[in-house]
């Protein structure tokens, strides 16, 4: 299994530290595991110039797997936009054709104080949402900034083709169906006509699909419920932006952004794994991040990508048992919690791997 290790800026390099660590467990086990490391992001930028540099892209490119960390810091934000991190960020999705963006949004039961909402409306929480990654808003053309009539005018066109609705809806479908068959679509076509084109063909992938109850939302609805009644959802699928949104949203019903994974996949499944979270600078060299979300994209990279569901539970059962065991991180602290850093947690996944 070829990985390609790529840390980036900010919290990256101390949460993947430890997501390696897991993996090279694995390793000393007898896993045939190769890790590269690359740069992307603000790293890309200070070591050659470009926020992705053509050598990580080969290097992705011929990887089974990418292990990617966060992008960006206020270093970079006067920099020109396509030398910007984050536009490395869009552009190994694009360039992999990682269509696919798996956010899952799972409540442990140990963390339910954690979460901003009541433990009655959150406990039991487990969803999963399927979001679009390499179409809309985010790359759109035309695009840009220019001037009309004598001042500023910004631009940016949402644009999305049947073939690519039409993918991304079967992989939802599919992944609703190894779970509650319960699907909800969330676009908003009573005002835009790229969501009435997204409402039609989800429609359509449905019929192939007779087992799974598909519903639709609005997007601002949809943003209401997840508030109000999250446990009425099992599988969302929806565009890039709007999933972009709702995705972090979702992530502080489960008591912190720094514990949701992520999977982004292409047709074949090759994937890049990494954390929801960004690279965090105000935190960064502290060593008091969360690394259980990188951890737990390891983990759906077994999962999605190696087609190994005993690993992945191994590794999703060893989370499991530290948070049971009290173990916290800042982020998730709460009185009567064990509080660690950001390595001693990794250290802690490890023991109980």
């Amino acid at each position: 299994m070829k990985l390609a290790v790529l840390p980036g800026d900010g919290i990256g390099k101390e949460i993947v530290a430890q997501a390696v660590k897991v993996l090279e467990v694995l390793k000393r086990e007898g896993a045939k595991i190769e890790m590269e490391y690359g740069n992307i992001g603000g790293a890309g930028y200070d070591a050659e110039g470009d926020p992705l540099p053509e050598t990580t892209l080969n290097l992705s490119k011929a990887a089974d797997a990418v292990l990617l960390g966060a992008v960006g810091g206020p270093q970079y934000d006067k920099l020109d936009r396509p030398l910007r991190p984050e536009r490395g960020l869009l552009r190994i999705r694009k360039e992999l054709n990682l269509f696919a963006n798996l956010r899952p949004a799972l409540l442990y039961p140990e963390l339910a104080g954690a979460s901003s909402l009541k433990p009655e409306v959150v406990s039991g929480l487990d969803i999963m949402i399927v979001r679009e990654l390499t179409g809309d808003v985010y790359f759109g053309q035309p695009r840009g900034i220019e001037v009309r009539n004598g001042e500023r005018v910004g631009f940016n066109t949402m644009i999305y083709s049947e073939s690519e609705v039409r993918r991304v809806a079967q992989v939802a479908f599919g992944i609703a169906m190894k779970r509650g068959k319960k699907l909800c679509s969330v676009e908003k076509a009573n005002v835009l006509e790229c969501s009435e084109l997204w409402r039609d063909v989800v429609a359509e992938v449905a019929k192939d699909y007779p087992e799974v109850e598909l519903s639709t939302l609005y997007v601002d609805n949809a943003a209401m419920q997840l508030v109000k009644n999250p446990k009425q959802f099992d599988v969302i699928v929806t565009g890039n932006i709007f999933g972009d949104i709702l995705s972090d949203q979702a992530s502080m019903l489960s008591g912190s952004i720094g514990m949701l994974p992520s999977a982004s996949l292409d047709e074949n499944n090759k994937g890049m794994y990494e954390p929801i979270h960004g690279s965090a600078p105000d935190i960064a060299g502290k060593d008091i991040a969360n690394p259980l979300a990188t951890i737990l994209s390891v983990a759906m990279m077994y999962r999605y990508t190696f087609a190994d569901m005993a690993t992945a539970d191994r590794i999703e059962n060893a989370v499991k048992k530290v948070i049971a065991q009290g173990y916290r991180t800042g982020d998730i602290w709460t009185e009567g919690g064990h509080k660690v850093s950001c390595s001693a947690m990794g250290d802690a996944v490890v023991a109980a791997l």
